[in-house]
């Protein structure tokens, strides 16, 4: 199922501009995956490419999605969470703007309100950066 960017704030904190992910995709065990088509006029996108900031913020906002799609199912309020570390943070390459990118993010560990994910974004099945990302929930 795909939930269009007017629908995927019902699910992430972040507003225009900073919306970074275009619609969920698979939410399924442990696994996430977002879309974002890139446009031109992205936040942060300079020069033609989407940069590394951006490439960061869309798998946090991928992990975001997954924790207000669950909320939503189990008809509780969407929750708040924050970044507490981004662990081997690589960026292989910088997806051009007008291109359609995919995420996953797969939960590693979860304890208490502590999230250990493991993210990668890809563009015709090339790796175009990966993380671990240890993320805080509000209770």
């Amino acid at each position: 199922m795909f939930i269009h960017t007017s629908d995927i704030t019902e699910y992430i904190p972040q507003r225009p501009p900073v919306v970074m992910i275009g619609g969920l995709l698979e939410v399924k065990d442990n696994i996430t995956r977002t879309g974002l088509q890139i446009a031109a006029d992205n936040l942060f996108v300079e020069n033609g490419k989407l940069m590394p900031p951006g490439l960061l913020e869309n798998m946090a906002q991928t992990a975001a999605a997954r924790v207000g799609y669950v909320a939503q199912q189990e008809n509780t309020p969407v929750p708040i969470g924050f970044i507490g570390a981004v662990k081997d943070f690589e960026v292989f390459d910088l997806p051009p703007a007008g291109s359609f990118i995919e995420t996953i993010t797969e939960i590693q560990s979860q304890v208490f309100n502590a999230t250990m994910v493991a993210g990668k974004v890809m563009l015709n099945g090339k790796v175009m950066a990966q993380c671990e990302l240890k993320i805080f929930i509000n209770p």
